[in-house]
């Protein structure tokens, strides 16, 4: 149990999800983007990306105090692994 009182452990078994992981939103990649290169903001080369199931709130804190001229947030969503 983490400290937020939701169980930790396996999200799926056989396929199935988690009781208490229904409603949720699937998880996306946010990513912040220099508009005039294209590329993806580094920190220490490595790009910068938020894993998260709330992308629109993880999008608005990195464009927070930046030049939306300069600056765009991009989000993907993270597929699931295909059943086997």
């Amino acid at each position: 149990m983490s400290a937020s009182g939701v169980p930790l452990g396996p999200i799926t078994r056989r396929g199935m999800i988690a009781p208490w992981m229904r409603g949720m939103q699937r998880a996306c990649a946010v990513r912040l983007i220099d508009r005039r290169t294209g590329a993806a903001h580094r920190v220490n080369g490595t790009p910068l990306v938020i894993i998260t199931c709330h992308p629109q709130e993880a999008a608005a804190e990195l464009l927070e105090g930046r030049d939306p001229a300069h600056w765009e947030a991009r989000i993907d969503p993270i597929e699931p692994a295909p059943q086997r």
